[in-house]
């Protein structure tokens, strides 16, 4: 079992409250309160809520989440590229730190790759960063592109290969670069999205956060992706968090990637 940290932080959380804040999504009600039974169980002091794709460009259900976790919360939303200066200078305010773009195949959220470079100049000077889901086959396509960017970049879930690939495989070798420029990360989660070998060491991606971990502990994040929109059954919270201690044995690492990793890119 990981060992429970102060400050541990959780970096990939959605919260859905239908009933207040309508969704193109069928899902139920998954509040900040529901949340936090989840992170009290598990230990965690942090997170990092990410606009679910079914809100599109309506921040209202993240900003009142933000604003009932105070400090405990930074946020990931989703914008237009002509917002204001003012709009954005609110925003972080409020406690966002970032900009999401869902770039999974068949699974795309309201921003595309043409809005890629003009938000990330915004957002640069606010110290933000793109939040990136993209088929990791797809990175040697795109990787010059995300090196250029002038903010910060985080890629989701062990680089979200829809088809489990070896260390060896181009797409992981770009992640690996991108990864060695030093102004990008990566969350170290959801094994379950694109495992084939399943539950419950999820090995055929355990490999890739592994590797991820031992080449690069200052650029890996750990998230519970939940309330694990989609998946039934639901995977087991505690033993994604456990999972962290199977990709490392060592304390000081787990640390930075629960603690200080975290703390330095959305500003605890």
């Amino acid at each position: 079992m990981t060992e429970l940290l102060a400050g541990a932080c959780d970096c990939h959380v959605h919260i859905y409250e239908p009933e207040r804040f309508p969704l193109s999504q069928k899902i139920g009600r998954a509040s900040w309160s529901d949340y936090q039974q989840m992170q009290q169980r598990l230990g965690l002091e942090r997170a990092l809520l990410v606009q679910a794709n079914g809100y599109g460009f309506d921040i209202g259900c993240l900003l009142d989440a933000l604003g009932q976790a105070g400090n405990a919360a930074r946020g990931i939303a989703v914008i237009s590229p002509d917002i204001s200066d003012a709009q954005l200078a609110e925003l972080h305010r409020q406690g966002v730190r970032g900009v999401r773009f869902m770039l999974v195949p068949n699974a795309r959220g309201a921003l595309d790759w043409d809005a890629l470079e003009p938000i990330s100049a915004r957002i640069a000077e606010l110290d933000w960063v793109i939040n990136l889901q993209v088929d990791g086959r797809e990175l040697p396509e795109f990787e010059s592109r995300l090196r250029a960017l002038p903010s910060r970049l985080s890629i989701d879930h062990i680089g979200k290969f829809l088809e489990p690939v070896p260390v060896t495989h181009p797409g992981f070798v770009s992640l690996l670069r991108l990864l060695d420029g030093g102004r990008t990360w990566v969350k170290v989660s959801a094994p379950y999205e694109t495992s084939k070998s399943g539950a419950p060491h999820y090995e055929d991606v355990s490999v890739l956060a592994r590797a991820l971990v031992n080449a690069h502990p200052e650029r890996c994040l750990w998230a519970s992706n939940w309330p694990h929109p989609g998946r039934d059954p639901v995977p087991d919270d505690q033993a994604m968090l456990d999972l962290l201690s199977e990709w490392t044995v060592d304390e000081t690492v787990r640390r930075q990637i629960l603690v200080d990793n975290p703390a330095a890119l959305y500003g605890f």
